[in-house]
C-alpha cells in the first residue's frame, strides 16, 4: 500500500519534476518507509511512497523499472494471485530480481500488454506505467474501486496521484466546484463521479486509461455479471460455494512480510473473516472500536465472537477528553467527508499501527450479499410493482397527497412510491438536500444547482426491476464513493493496509448470479454469508442485528462540541464563501443544543465548515507554479 504520483509536461517539461515532487510529499503519510523518484526526456516524472508489506528489501523499492529502463511503474495496492502469474512469466522466460508484487507488473506489461495483463489481475490496485518506446502513459484502477487515483489533464499533458490532494498541493484543480458541495451536503460525501475541485477527476473503478502525445482514451476493463431469474443456484450451494470462495480469499490476503491484525465488529461479516484465519491457523489479533455508554457500542459482542474463536482481541475506545476528531478527518480525507464511522476506522487505525501493518476487514458483504434493509425494501417493492394493475397506480397518484409524511405513515408512503415510481421514487425520499431548503439554508452558491440523481423521472419500469436499479445506484453512491473512501483514507492516513476479503472479484462475479431468493433465503438479509456463520461460528452470532463500526456523533457532539457548533455561527466560512444564507444556522445550532440532538445535515454542515477552515491540509503549496489549463 503506497502513494504514486506522476506528471506528464511535454510543453512544460521545467514543472514536471517540480509537480511530482510536490505531490509525493503530499502522500508521506500512505508511505512512510521510502520515496522514489525516476524521468524520461520530454516531461516526464514518476513519484512513489512507500509503505513496505511484501519484499522489505531495497529491491522492492519503486519506481520500479524492466531491464532495458524504458518501461517504469508505480504502484499502490496488492496483487494477491501475483505468486501464480510469477510462476507463468518465468515459464514464458521472464527473469525475476525481486520477490514483491509490483514487479509481476512491470514483467507481465512486457510480455501480455496493458489487456492481456488487467484480465489476469486478482487484487486491489490503481498504478501508473510508463512506456517510453511509445511515450505512452496508462492509468489503471481496480474492479470495484478499492484503491483510488486522480488526474488532471494540463499544459498538453497529465499529472496524476492517489489523492485529490496531492494534486490540489501541486496546483492542479481551479474553484471548489458547487454541484460537489451540494453533493455532499446531500450525501455527506462527494460521488466517485466529482471532485470536489474543478478540472479534477477520479479514475473510474475496472478502467484503463492511456494518455500519448495529448490524447486520452478509456476503457472498461471489466463488468458485474446480472442474477439470473429463476437462480441457476440454490441456496445450499450458495452456501458452499461461498464458503469455499471466503477461506481462498482470506488465504490469499495472508501473503504479508508484515504483521496482520482483523477488524472485528459484532456483526457477521468480520466474524466470518476472523473465522477463516483461525481455519488457516493464522496468528492474528481482532480489533474493534467501543462506545462506552451508547447504543450503538458492539464490543461486548465483538469481544464474544473472539472468545469463541479463540482469538485474541483488543477493544479501542475514543478518547475522553476530545472524542471527535474533525481535524484528523480533515487531514485523512482531502474531500469534504462526513461519514461517521470514519472517525472510527481512524481510531482502530491508529491503535492498530504499533501492532500490525496488515489489518483485514469484512467490507463488501452487506453489498453483494444485500445485507442493507433497503435492498430488502425494494426487492418486496418490486414485487408489488410486478402485481399492481394500472388503475391501482392511477389511484395511489390521487391518494397520495392526503397521507401524512411522518411515523409508520412516511414509511408506507414511501414504500408505494417505490412500487410506483421506482428509482426516481427511492432516490427522492433521502432528506438531505429537501431539509436545507425547507429550512432556507443554501446560499447563493447553491440555491440554483440541482443534482442529476434527484433528477430521475419516477417509472413503472424501473419500480419492476427496483432491486437491480437500487443495487447499481448504491454501488456508484453508499459503497464507491463512501465505504471505499472511508477505509481507504482511515487506514492509510496511518500507514496501514486494509485488506477485505469480501471484496474479492471472484466471490462478486459468483454471488451477483445469486437470485434475490437465494440472498434472501428464508426472509434474512445476507443469508448466505449468516448460514455460514450459524454452522461454523455460533447461532448467536449470526442472529446479531447489524450495527457496524460506529462512533456516536450526536452524543459527542451535544456532549463535548459546543465550540465546534459555534464555528457555523461564528464568523463561518459557509457563511462567507456563499454556501449557507447569512444568519440561517443560528436556530438549527440553538435546536441542537436544546434537543441534546444533531441531525446528519448539521453535522455535514459542520464538517465542511471544518474542511473550509483547515488551511494546511488545502493550502497550495508556496512555490508550486503549475496551473490548470495554464
Amino acid at each position: 500500500m503506497c502513494g504514486i504520483a506522476g506528471c506528464v509536461a511535454p510543453e512544460r517539461p521545467e514543472i514536471a519534476a517540480k509537480a511530482t515532487r510536490i505531490m509525493t510529499d503530499a502522500l508521506a503519510l500512505r508511505g512512510p518507509d521510502s520515496e522514489g523518484f525516476c524521468s524520461w526526456p520530454g516531461g516526464v516524472h514518476l513519484g512513489h511512497r512507500r509503505l513496505a508489506i511484501i519484499d522489505l528489501s531495497a529491491a522492492g523499492r519503486q519506481p520500479m523499472f524492466n531491464d532495458s529502463g524504458d518501461i517504469g511503474i508505480v504502484f499502490n495496492g496488492c496483487i494477491y494471485n501475483f505468486q501464480k502469474l510469477r510462476a507463468e512469466l518465468e515459464q514464458r522466460g521472464q527473469r525475476f530480481r525481486s520477490n514483491c508484487d509490483t514487479e509481476v507488473l512491470v514483467r507481465g506489461y512486457e510480455e501480455w500488454g496493458i489487456d492481456g495483463m488487467m484480465p489476469r489481475l486478482r487484487g486491489m490496485f490503481a498504478f501508473a506505467i510508463w512506456d517510453q518506446r511509445e511515450r505512452r502513459l496508462t492509468l489503471a484502477r481496480d474492479r470495484l474501486g478499492v484503491k483510488p487515483v486522480v488526474y488532471a489533464i494540463a499544459d498538453g499533458g497529465i499529472a496524476f496521484a492517489s489523492t485529490v490532494g496531492a494534486l490540489r498541493q501541486a496546483g492542479y484543480g481551479g474553484e471548489i466546484d458547487p454541484v460537489s458541495v451540494l453533493e455532499f451536503l446531500e450525501y455527506g460525501y462527494v460521488t466517485d463521479a466529482r471532485c470536489i475541485y474543478e478540472g479534477l477527476r477520479k479514475l473510474p473503478p475496472a478502467t484503463v486509461l492511456e494518455w500519448q502525445d495529448g490524447r486520452i482514451k478509456e476503457r472498461t476493463y471489466w463488468t458485474l455479471p446480472d442474477y439470473e431469474e429463476p437462480g441457476k443456484v440454490g441456496f445450499e450451494e450458495a452456501v458452499e460455494e461461498t464458503e469455499r470462495l471466503l477461506v481462498e480469499s482470506v488465504r490469499l490476503r495472508l501473503v504479508s512480510d508484515v504483521p496482520i491484525g482483523a477488524l472485528l465488529s459484532g456483526g457477521i461479516d468480520s466474524a466470518l473473516i476472523c473465522w477463516a484465519m483461525a481455519k488457516l491457523n493464522a496468528n492474528v489479533k481482532s480489533f474493534t472500536v467501543g462506545a462506552p455508554g451508547d447504543a450503538s457500542d458492539e464490543s461486548e459482542g465483538a469481544r464474544e465472537t473472539a472468545r469463541i474463536l479463540g482469538i485474541p482481541h483488543e477493544i479501542v475506545t475514543p478518547p475522553e477528553e476530545k472524542p471527535l476528531l474533525l481535524d484528523e478527518m480533515t487531514a485523512a480525507y482531502s474531500e469534504p467527508f462526513g461519514s461517521q464511522s470514519a472517525q472510527g476506522m481512524l481510531m482502530v487505525s491508529r491503535a492498530v499501527k504499533p501492532l500490525a501493518t496488515v489489518l483485514l476487514t469484512g467490507d463488501g458483504g452487506d453489498d453483494i450479499y444485500l445485507g442493507y434493509p433497503f435492498f430488502m425494501n425494494a426487492w418486496r417493492a418490486q414485487k408489488l410493482a410486478r402485481q399492481l394493475p394500472g388503475v391501482a397506480r392511477a389511484a395511489w397518484k390521487g391518494i397520495r397527497p392526503l397521507v401524512p409524511y411522518k411515523g409508520t405513515a412516511r414509511r408506507a408512503k414511501n414504500f408505494l412510491d417505490y412500487a410506483t415510481g421506482g428509482l426516481g421514487s427511492y432516490i427522492r425520499a433521502h432528506d438531505g438536500l429537501p431539509y436545507l431548503e425547507q429550512n432556507s439554508i443554501l446560499g447563493e452558491r447553491l440555491s440554483r444547482q440541482t443534482l442529476a440523481q434527484r433528477q430521475i423521472a419516477p417509472s413503472h419500469e424501473s419500480a419492476e426491476r427496483l432491486l437491480f436499479d437500487v443495487f447499481a445506484y448504491q454501488r456508484k453512491m453508499h459503497f464507491l464513493s463512501e465505504f471505499m473512501p472511508k477505509v481507504d483514507g482511515g487506514t492509510m492516513h496511518y500507514a496501514v493496509e486494509a485488506r477485505s476479503p469480501l471484496l474479492d472479484q471472484e466471490i462478486w462475479e459468483f454471488a451477483a448470479t445469486l437470485s434475490p431468493e437465494v440472498r434472501f433465503h428464508g426472509g434474512a438479509l445476507k443469508a448466505v454469508l449468516r448460514e455460514i456463520v450459524r454452522r461454523r461460528v455460533s447461532p448467536s452470532v449470526a442472529d446479531r442485528r447489524k450495527q457496524g463500526f460506529t462512533v456516536p456523533v450526536d452524543q459527542h457532539l451535544t456532549s463535548y462540541a459546543n465550540k465546534d457548533l459555534e464555528r457555523l455561527t461564528d464568523s463561518s466560512q459557509l457563511e462567507e464563501g456563499g454556501w449557507v444564507r447569512r444568519g440561517s444556522l443560528h436556530r438549527t445550532v440553538e435546536d441542537a443544543g436544546r434537543r441534546k440532538s444533531v441531525s446528519p445535515q448539521l453535522w455535514h454542515l459542520l464538517v465542511l465548515e471544518n474542511w473550509l477552515r483547515y488551511k494546511p491540509a488545502r493550502a497550495v503549496a508556496e512555490d508550486a507554479i503549475i496551473r490548470a489549463g495554464k
